[in-house]
């Protein structure tokens, strides 16, 4: 099983409705695109410096669904908008053995 984490933050300008938006847009992938098996996605409450805003930790059968997710369009409608309104996002991905 491949995990695949992304953490964002989020651009202060219209940040809570974008929030909200970018994870109702994340949620919505589940059953849309075949190869993800589960996603989560968190909202954060911790005030510390280094805190991020929202994060996703999703998973696939293997790297190849994570290549599928990854160009499917609706995911990639889903990057759009993130992409115009976070400041930076970071990401892990591993095998989980």
């Amino acid at each position: 099983m491949v995990v695949h984490i992304v953490m964002f933050k989020f651009q202060e300008e219209h940040k809570t409705a974008n929030i909200e938006k970018a994870k109702q847009m994340l949620e919505n992938l589940m059953g849309t695109v075949p190869t993800l098996c589960s996603m989560e996605v968190g909202l954060n409450f911790a005030e510390e410096e280094r805190a991020m805003d929202l994060s996703i930790v999703t998973t696939f059968t293997n790297k190849e669904g994570l290549q599928e997710y990854a160009v499917h369009p609706e995911h990639l409608k889903v990057v759009d908008f993130i992409k115009s309104v976070v400041e930076y996002s970071k990401v892990v991905d591993y095998v989980k053995e």
